[in-house]
């Protein structure tokens, strides 16, 4: 893939023949996405064609590939396909080292699972000079630190809540299916805001600058908002490489045209993230709740803020939990491990709710308590370093009770966005 996308960046770029240009351009696209499909999405197609040829009554037995999917694999092929599409596009120039773009494609810190890096930022720091400095090492070892409680405290504490509900067959009660959900919501959140801070970190304490890949993002109040501020740097990519070409496209079709390109968008969003009809399900989700607010937005423009403080207040408190929940449907289909458990859960939720287990309840809160304040006072601030910026007693006292939070309690899971 490296090899493949440095070459025809440099031959893209070398070329005034336009054909040529394209000619390579489709060239890095297609060998990128046929790596990705092959390992991670054969399996999946030969699935489902199987299915299809025997509904018809010919005998087709499935074929699995049982091979390992390549680390980062999903993440990198976007990285290598932006850079390609930017040099077309004549937005950057391509490079001549072939080892500042490898280190650029293989960075270690994001090759897990991101942020997803363009060539535009993350290349240029790697082609120029950089100085470590002691502010920016104590402001990276902060990062760091704070990503590791999201991660080891946070969300494989609630790992544990989720996974014992989500891994059980049917009938559910309705009661530990919302738990659940809400658990899974954080666990999600703070799993890859986690690993995202603690990228971060390690680039700061080497002197790049990563770019902010979470911004508070159960503080949205609608899905736009949402989705500028969970997984900026896929958000960014989706709308610059796969919304836009598609709504300029179609800009004759008006508010028909921005409903293909929100959902066209969306269901490539939920098939990268996984082979599986549940994450086809939750983009198609997530494209009709964007095309939705797109139609009542001019609507809700007109409206009239409430006339005092406090009532604005509780109107947006109102509001984020109301898309709070909306969320969290969503991810009751991302999580759930087939079509049919979603629906079962769904139904337990509206059907059969009734009070949770104290103790369920008790562990949740054990595990978000300290988040929940320090997330209200980063809102309230507009800061996500506020804690860094304390007076040095008081921010050693807020380290310490995380130390020994993560210390005494912390557990151990693979990271969520690892498999994807």
């Amino acid at each position: 893939s490296i090899t493949t996308d440095y070459f025809c960046g440099l031959r893209i770029h070398g070329s005034d023949n336009e054909k040529a240009r394209k000619r390579f351009l489709l060239l890095s696209i297609l060998v990128n996405l046929s790596i990705l499909g092959f390992f991670k999405y054969f399996n999946f197609f030969a699935d489902n064609f199987a299915h299809l040829i025997n509904h018809f009554g010919f005998s087709c037995p499935p074929r699995a590939l049982h091979i390992l999917l390549p680390l980062g694999i999903s993440f990198y092929t976007l990285k290598t396909i932006s850079y390609t599409v930017d040099v077309y596009l004549e937005k950057i120039k391509p490079t001549r080292s072939y080892r500042d773009y490898a280190l650029f494609v293989s960075f270690f810190p994001l090759i897990l699972a991101g942020p997803i890096m363009r060539a535009g930022d993350l290349l240029r720091q790697i082609s120029s000079r950089r100085k470590v400095t002691l502010e920016g090492f104590q402001e990276g070892s902060y990062l760091i630190f704070w990503g590791a409680f999201q991660k080891f405290f946070v969300a494989d504490n609630l790992a544990l809540i989720a996974d014992k509900v989500f891994n059980a067959p049917p009938p559910y009660s309705g009661a530990a299916a919302l738990l659940a959900v809400y658990a899974y919501a954080f666990q999600i959140y703070c799993d890859f805001a986690g690993y995202s801070n603690i990228a971060r970190g390690l680039g700061r304490c080497m002197g790049f600058d990563i770019m902010v890949n979470f911004n508070l993002p159960y503080f949205a109040t609608n899905p736009q908002d949402f989705w500028q501020r969970w997984h900026i740097s896929l958000s960014a990519w989706l709308r610059d490489y796969i919304y836009t070409p598609i709504a300029v496209g179609l800009r004759g079709w008006k508010t028909w045209g921005i409903a293909v390109a929100l959902m066209a968008t969306f269901l490539a969003c939920g098939l990268w993230h996984g082979a599986a009809w549940t994450f086809v399900i939750w983009g198609a989700y997530w494209g009709l709740l964007l095309t939705l607010y797109a139609l009542i937005k001019p609507l809700l423009r007109k409206m009239s803020e409430p006339p005092t403080a406090f009532r604005r207040k509780i109107c947006f408190a109102a509001t984020v939990f109301f898309f709070f929940n909306l969320t969290c449907l969503g991810w009751l289909i991302f999580r759930a491990q087939s079509v049919s458990q979603a629906y079962h859960m769904i139904y337990a939720v509206l059907f059969n709710l009734h009070m949770p287990q104290v103790s369920a309840l008790r562990a949740v809160f054990a595990a978000l308590w300290l988040l929940i304040i320090i997330e209200g006072l980063q809102f309230a601030k507009k800061d996500a370093l506020v804690i860094f910026k304390w007076h040095w007693l008081l921010r050693g006292l807020a380290y310490f009770i995380i130390f020994m939070l993560m210390s005494d309690l912390g557990a151990s899971k693979e990271f969520i966005y690892g498999q994807f």
